[in-house]
């Protein structure tokens, strides 16, 4: 630092310090050599005391390292970088892989007596009291590299401690301190204390610095210098800077690069060459606004570069090239290379060469988080959410981020990219990244569109590709810019800060499985007309009841149908399915959906609690259903999805991940009759336009919410797939949005269509086992006779049997008033949930008697016996056998029917002659 205001008194106390400083370091330096010698004289023994009262070992912790995503090369099988997280940018080398220029370059120019000393130098000592002394210069400290390494070592464990705190400032006042504050006070306090503070810092350095090079050779000294040392800003560690600030490795840097980087390490934010205009940088990569052509003074310290040109060895041009652009670092450059000419490490030819040459940076930064993750960006925002809240890799959530950015992990993610290209393709394709749309019916509010595709392999819940049709970015001021996000669609609220999505029809999944865990046939007959369900049964919550008589109607007004649960699948009927669940327990279904992995986007269990629910109003993640359509596809077992295969420390020793589970979950033959019913779907049904029909067996479900949301599962024996097309927020009109000729509500086909046919392509696909002989057995109900009983018990019987009751008009009937005089459809085997009218009796009727055979005047009179006022001669029927009286044949209506008493019954007869028109004899 520079110092050209120093008092006669500071420059004492300076040579003092120093002094003793330096009489001190010369009897420990004694004390490792010659203890005999070193520990005789009063001196010697103060000595010693002082450092006694110091610590004596110096624990080196793991250098603080990035974390690495890797995806795994399907083709290779060898792991492909996706991008890092990091605190500081450090790749750790071996010493081979640092090139040798490079070690003369720092040994020259920071401490050429290395391989001499034992940590600590006195003759560099005694040079840096002398410079010191004398002011008006760059302050010396004589520190070795072994006394630099760890200084790095102990600024090291301040920021690994380093956290948010309150303190007092010069006033007496309590202030808040940030993290990034107390990093940099960490940097602060190792390299500018002063007076008795910096001596004693001096003191331990070498304490510590002595017993290293007893513990570690001088070339794992070296080589753990260059791996933790700064070099400006967050570049860490010799590698990383070759890297970030030449596009190169350590082991092919050239003299100049090496005397550039060489020249850094003594002030490595004043002369970083990431900055043409230079400012003095924090650790943190802040600035000071303090322009470094006021620290040294270059005018005089590039005159190297006018005595070149003075000999010839260079021109005019190639000086001012030289000196253009980053001056102060150019001046540090010069003087490292000079070092290294006098300890004839470089030739003069070579020095030359060097010199001359402009520092032209090539800026490579590191590729960190996960917009530098590419078209994998979304799919490695999961995989950074899973780290920041899983356990496995910290109790708390600031243990979890530090372990990310500093940790070192490499993590080996379960990336397929061919599935992941294909996907981020089709997203690309067919969903734009934002889009004006309509507002919707049922929320009318400006619509925010999104989509995405997630795949799952369904054997082992292993998550092959994410895509969305937003650009990445965390870049708070883009927050309400729609084309951008960071959200994961595909994500829940824990994995992803998404809420989720109402699955719609996608949901009917777990009615169909209560259904068969019932015992209930997917071909058996069901009433699935659009009419009032008065009652679903919830034993949980509480049963439902329709107070208002409010008719649920399929989608876009479709009629339902009497049908099987086949049919209501395949056409995605919603009253089939209300009529299946009429049946059920509305908390079966419910427990059916958590135990397939399903719940709310906020973790807690799904709300079944209303007739609606059973066709998918819970909001719940993407990633959630194709984990369930994938343990349909796999028998049964489902497996929570798992976004990362191996975790290893920066050493490759593996490391705990986060803990994952296959479970059985349904009883194979129910998973097999699911399947069985879900190809219905994608063969023929509502999702035919999504099957890649590749000749890979495949189940499905479309579903659809209002309006505004639309969705496609489908699965094969080996990869599940989910694809929403909707609004992440509000209530846009998707089916009246139109985007390169397609309504985005059909878009899901086009999108999950690709990217399962690459993944059939890639994993193949089986049969699905053969669906349980039970399970799929045709299946009437058996209509009881309730003709007789009294309309409130036969009511009662019927809707106990699972029947809808309609009471119709009374008829006649000689039962009694309010007894069942009639039913339709008649008892035996009909479509269970069917309607059943039942008419009541008016207690007018009576039954028709028969009096055929009987004189025609004796019959009548005996109707009008019976009732019927209004019996009375009908047609006859000439007969040479018959006598002259007459005898009735027929009544109408005919004997037996039951009318009402003031019907007309006519009664027709046989006679002899009927020429008289009339009745009766020829009296």
């Amino acid at each position: 630092m520079p110092d050209t205001n120093r008092t006669a008194s500071g420059v004492l106390g300076g040579i003092t310090g120093l002094v003793g400083l330096s009489a001190v370091a010369g009897v420990l330096v004694a004390a490792t050599v010659t203890p005999a010698i070193a520990l005789s004289g009063a001196a010697a023994t103060s000595a010693i005391t002082m450092f006694d009262n110091l610590p004596s070992v110096l624990e080196i912790d793991k250098l603080m390292l990035p974390s690495n995503f890797y995806a795994t090369d399907p083709e290779t099988r060898k792991p492909v970088l996706l991008t890092k997280f990091l605190e500081q940018d450090r790749t750790p080398v071996t010493y081979d892989q640092v090139s040798p220029v490079m070690y003369d370059a720092i040994l020259s120019s920071e401490d050429p007596r290395y391989f001499q000393h034992g940590g600590v130098d006195l003759i560099g000592t005694t040079r840096a009291i002398l410079s010191n002394a004398q002011g008006g210069g760059e302050t010396q400290g004589g520190s070795t590299i072994s006394q630099q390494y760890v200084k790095n070592v102990l600024i090291q464990k301040c920021e690994q401690n380093a956290e948010a705190h309150e303190a007092e400032d010069e006033n007496g006042e309590v202030v808040q301190v940030t993290r990034e504050q107390a990093l940099l006070d960490c940097w602060v306090a190792a390299t500018t204390a002063e007076d008795d503070e910096g001596y004693v810092r001096k003191l331990q350095e070498m304490r510590y610095a002595i017993a290293l090079e007893q513990k570690y050779s001088k070339e794992e000294i070296l080589l753990g210098y260059f791996n933790i040392a700064n070099f400006g800003g967050t570049t860490y560690g010799i590698e990383s800077a070759a890297r970030y600030y030449f596009g190169t490795t350590a082991a092919k840097l050239t003299v100049a690069q090496a005397a550039t980087l060489a020249g850094m390490v003594q002030n490595p934010n004043n002369f970083r060459i990431d900055k043409t205009a230079g400012s003095i940088f924090a650790a943190d990569g802040t600035s000071f606004n303090k322009a470094p052509d006021g620290v040294i003074d270059e005018g005089a310290k590039l005159g190297v570069l006018d005595r070149l040109v003075e000999s010839g060895e260079i021109t005019e041009e190639q000086r001012l090239a030289a000196a253009d652009g980053y001056t102060s670092t150019k001046v540090r450059q010069l003087y490292v290379l000079s070092r290294m000419l006098d300890d004839e490490k470089i030739t003069h030819e070579q020095y030359v060469e060097a010199a001359v040459w402009p520092i032209t940076p090539k800026i490579t930064p590191a590729r960190v988080g996960c917009a530098a993750a590419g078209a994998s960006a979304y799919f490695c925002q999961y995989v950074k959410y899973v780290i920041l809240n899983d356990p496995a890799f910290g109790k708390t959530a600031e243990e979890r981020q530090l372990t990310l950015q500093r940790g070192g992990l490499n993590v080996y993610t379960t990336l397929d990219a061919r599935i992941q290209q294909a996907a981020v393709d089709a997203m690309a394709e067919y969903a734009p990244t934002s889009i004006d749309m309509p507002t919707g019916r049922t929320v009318p509010s400006k619509g925010r569109f999104g989509s995405t595709s997630v795949s799952v392999e369904a054997t082992t819940g292993r998550i092959l590709a994410i895509a969305q049709n937003t650009k990445f970015s965390e870049d708070a001021s883009l927050a309400s810019d729609p084309n951008f996000s960071s959200l994961v669609f595909a994500g829940d609220e824990k994995f992803g800060k998404s809420g989720g999505f109402p699955a719609g029809s996608t949901f009917k999944l777990f009615t169909l499985i209560d259904w068969l865990e019932k015992g209930h046939s997917v071909n058996e007959t069901l009433n699935g007309t659009t009419r009032v369900f008065k009652k679903m049964t919830n034993s949980c919550e509480g049963d439902w009841y329709n107070e208002g008589n409010v008719i649920v109607k399929n989608f876009g007004g479709q009629g339902g149908m009497v049908s099987t649960p086949m049919r209501f699948t395949a056409q995605s009927t919603n009253t089939g399915f209300f009529a299946m669940a009429e049946k059920l327990d509305l908390c079966d279904i419910k427990k059916v959906a958590t135990r397939m992995g399903v719940t709310r986007a906020d973790g807690q269990e799904v709300s079944m609690t209303n007739l609606n629910s059973v066709i998918g109003t819970n909001a719940v993640s993407p990633l959630a259903m194709a984990s369930a359509y994938a343990t349909v596809a796999n028998n049964g077992m489902y497996c929570q999805p798992q976004v990362i295969d191996r975790v290893t420390d920066s050493d490759g020793n593996d490391l705990p991940r986060p803990e994952r589970t296959c479970t059985q979950v349904l009883e194979p033959n129910v998973a097999a009759t699911a399947a069985y019913a879900l190809q219905g779907v994608m063969n023929g049904g509502t999702g035919a336009q999504g099957n890649p029909y590749d000749g890979t067996p495949l189940i499905g479900k479309t579903g659809t919410h209002e309006e505004i949301q639309t969705w496609l599962v489908e699965s094969s024996t080996k990869v599940a797939t989910a694809t929403w097309v909707g609004n992440a927020d509000g209530g846009g009109d998707v089916f009246n949005t139109w985007y390169k000729g397609r309504k985005l509500s059909n878009i899901r086909y086009d999108i999950t269509r690709a990217v399962q046919a690459r993944a059939d392509a890639a994993y193949g696909g089986d049969r699905f086992a053969e669906a349980d002989r039970e399970l799929t057995k045709f299946v009437l109900t058996d209509l009881p006779n309730v003709v007789g009983k009294l309309v409130d018990e036969a009511t009662r019987q019927l809707q106990g049997a699972g029947f809808s009751v309609v009471v119709g008009a009374p008829v006649d009937s000689d039962l009694g008033a309010n007894l069942v005089a009639a039913q339709s459809p008649g008892a035996g085997k009909v479509a269970g949930g069917s309607t059943v009218t039942i008419s009541p009796s008016n207690g007018q009727g009576l039954k028709v008697p028969d009096v055929s055979g009987r004189a025609l005047d004796r019959a009548i009179a005996e109707l009008r016996q019976a009732g019927f006022g209004n019996a009375q001669p009908g047609a006859c029927t000439a007969d040479e056998n018959g006598d002259g009286q007459g005898r009735a044949s027929t009544t109408n209506p005919a004997a037996g029917t039951v009318v009402n008493r003031n019907t007309t019954i006519t009664v027709n007869y046989t006679a002899r002659d009927c020429g008289g028109g009339g009745g009766g004899n020829d009296d």
